[in-house]
């Protein structure tokens, strides 16, 4: 069984979710509930847990101030929280999990079967301290992303990311040390995560950081130069937008 705690401060969502997970998860166990910060920390030092399913917002304190003042971390996390664009946004970067209220069963039996098949916790504060980190830089956009390789997790400063190519459903990131990492997501979910820190995608199988592009060749249909010394093919219909980009730089 997955041993799991609950905290959320208000008492409708907690019915709600374990409403939920009694009748759609039945290898989860709750073994204690608390309703707020204070709460929550008391239950999670008594208790050991397989995974915590945190509210971010509470009154008396939010759930990264929770996970912050826990420091080590042995266990899983979801967050439950109401639609919160940068905190969705910074639990995404950290490749942690999120349910949107009023949570949808099919997601809630995803996050679980996630949960199932992490064997190894031993990375996961690096998760936390990305979360943490970027929460803490108070800017609009995250400044640090999680990539999981078949070998080991990843911490990386998004500005050092050159640019990114597709590989079936993998892809390869190229770093400004000559690092290069294999990173089982695809292009286009690499892309959802990466397009507002000054990336486009000017081909298919292509998705470039703006601040290396070395120039533009526009014969043969047209190539953009990187300062890595690749040659990236843009397509046609991205030319002209790619070409307007590239005149604003």
């Amino acid at each position: 069984m997955i041993k799991a705690i609950i905290v959320e401060d208000e008492l409708k969502s907690r019915e709600a979710l374990r409403g939920l997970i009694e009748r759609y998860c039945k290898n989860v166990e709750i073994i204690q509930e608390a309703d707020g910060y204070h709460a929550g920390i008391k239950v999670l030092h008594e208790n050991d847990v397989d995974v915590l399913f945190l509210d971010i917002q509470m009154p008396d304190g939010s759930g990264f101030k929770l996970l912050e003042e826990l420091g080590e971390i042995s266990f899983e996390i979801i967050f439950t929280t109401a639609y919160d664009q940068f905190a969705i946004k910074a639990i995404k970067y950290s490749a942690l999990d999120y349910l949107l209220k009023p949570i949808v069963p099919e997601e809630l039996i995803s996050a679980v079967e996630k949960v199932e098949q992490k064997k190894e916790k031993g990375n996961l504060n690096k998760n936390v301290n990305v979360l943490l980190n970027n929460i803490k830089d108070n800017k609009d956009e995250p400044r640090k992303i999680i990539l999981s390789t078949s070998e080991k997790i990843h911490v990386v400063n998004i500005d050092e990311i050159i640019r990114c190519e597709s590989d079936n459903y993998y892809t390869r990131f190229f770093f400004t040390d000559d690092t290069r990492l294999l990173i089982s997501k695809t292009l286009k979910e690499n892309e959802e995560l990466l397009r507002e820190h000054n990336f486009i995608r000017p081909h298919k199988s292509h998705l470039i950081n703006i601040s290396y592009i070395k120039s533009f060749n526009r014969s043969e249909g047209g190539y953009i130069y990187m300062t890595d010394g690749s040659k990236i093919p843009v397509s046609r219909r991205k030319r002209e937008s790619v070409i307007d980009i590239i005149n604003h730089l």
